[in-house]
């Protein structure tokens, strides 16, 4: 009886393993608009999602809550951009009044949960109540409604 016992424990402790290391391999094939099963990991005290993109675990930091994103118009593709480059609204890039350029930021939408990475390349929205414009693209990409022109919205910026 005592052998058995022995034999299991460490039988359910590979099966363990075996069960944690086919969750890791399915977080590395997540992709950037699929919500990751790592959710409220604690690190350095602050509450924060880990997901994974490129097989790396990234960390984002909550930055704000249910604020309003729009898109940008088609009329700017081509334009130059605050940061210098040209806008490309089919890009994932984003415009925000303080954050530094480069700044890479998790927009998701609250209703259905999809998301966006976003780079920030450009200054506004210049609309009172918005506080942050995406490219059309990436706007397309997490609304349920297609013919909406804002959503609600969380924001986190990326931990570099």
């Amino acid at each position: 009886m005592k052998l058995t016992v022995l034999f299991i424990k460490p039988l359910s402790f590979l099966c363990l393993l075996v069960f944690i290391s086919s969750f890791s391999n399915t977080a590395a094939k997540v992709g950037t608009n699929k919500t990751s099963h790592f959710n409220n990991i604690h690190v350095d005290s602050v509450l924060t999602d880990t997901i994974a993109i490129d097989s790396s675990l990234t960390t984002y930091i909550p930055y704000k809550e249910n604020v309003h994103a729009s898109y940008y118009h088609d009329k700017f593709n081509g334009r130059k951009t605050a940061s210098g480059e040209k806008f490309d609204n089919n890009l994932y890039t984003a415009a925000h009044r303080t954050l530094k350029f480069g700044t890479k930021i998790k927009v998701t939408n609250t209703v259905n949960n999809e998301f966006v990475i976003v780079t920030v390349n450009d200054r506004g929205p210049f609309v009172k109540d918005r506080e942050i414009d995406l490219s059309k693209k990436a706007f397309m990409e997490i609304t349920k409604h297609k013919l909406t022109g804002f959503l609600i919205v969380h924001l986190e910026v990326l931990e570099e």
